[in-house]
């Protein structure tokens, strides 16, 4: 698939494109079909195939849609949640060209959007060739690994007061958290938690398994583990640090935090989850 991720009004976009092998009536039917949508969406679907008809999903609950563009069998639109996805489909040589753009505000949960509808668009075009839908979801981890470079969501920035790192993770919290080194003993900061280049300079504060915090050379790191988008926690790591010191802070906390996602990938205990 061909993928971007750019801003438009304040929101994210991501960009996806798949070429199928298929013609476009039979790639529209499997967008707009519940039964078809059964065999590759990530939640069964009820709909009213109308411009302003209802669209109701598994998850959020509560959160019906609205279909809010119909051109058929070119364009279908519709909300999910506060999301917007925006299906077309273009007639090429080979078949058809589908392009899906789903607009957002949570920037840092691309990667895990973007693997979940690799995932799901490889299990459409499967559908389309008459394979059964698919009972494992294999390789998503690296897919999700793969988009965060991708998009550039790996690297830091640098604020007011010091750096501030966001990551979706492919494992739940407790294995995050087990995976720094777990709870503090005493007051210690456990090592994975901290960088030879600002060592710790004072007690350990934690509140297991979502946050720790420790006083380092002219500043305080905090490291903070949140729910994330379908596969597993959300790291925000910041450090605040005095203007000479923020290239080499983006530098190593970057690479601690890479070292940390790779390490998870050989870490059992995926959360799972398609988007």
């Amino acid at each position: 698939m061909n993928e971007t991720l750019s801003t438009a009004e304040g929101r994210s976009v991501l960009r996806m494109e798949r070429r199928l092998a298929h013609p476009p009536e039979k790639v529209w039917r499997a967008l707009t079909e519940p039964a078809q949508l059964a065999r590759w969406f990530p939640s069964s679907v009820r709909l009213e195939l109308r411009v302003g008809g209802r669209i109701e999903f598994d998850f959020p609950p509560d959160s019906p849609g609205v279909i809010t563009a119909l051109d058929p069998p070119r364009v279908f639109a519709f909300t999910w949640d506060r999301d917007v996805l925006h299906w077309e489909i273009r007639p090429i040589a080979e078949g058809s060209l589908l392009i899906l753009t789903q607009t957002f505000d949570d920037r840092y949960g691309a990667p895990s959007f973007a693997a979940g509808w690799h995932t799901c668009v490889a299990a459409l075009d499967g559908a389309l060739s008459g394979a059964g839908r698919p009972t494992e979801t294999s390789g998503m981890d690296e897919l999700l690994e793969d988009y965060t470079k991708a998009f550039e969501l790996d690297q830091g920035v640098e604020e007011e007061t010091g750096v501030r790192f966001e990551r979706q993770l492919s494992r739940p919290i407790p294995v995050v958290w087990a995976t720094l080194g777990g709870d503090p003993a005493g007051e210690r900061v456990p090592e994975g938690f901290a960088v030879a280049e600002f060592p710790p300079l004072s007690p350990a504060h934690a509140k297991a398994p979502h946050l720790l915090e420790y006083g380092t050379r002219g500043g305080r790191v905090r490291w903070e583990l949140r729910e994330g988008t379908g596969q597993g926690a959300r790291l925000v790591l910041t450090h605040t640090c005095p203007p000479e010191d923020r290239a080499t802070a983006l530098t190593t906390w970057r690479d601690h935090v890479e070292r940390l996602a790779q390490r998870l990938l050989r870490t059992p205990g995926r959360s799972g989850g398609a988007t």
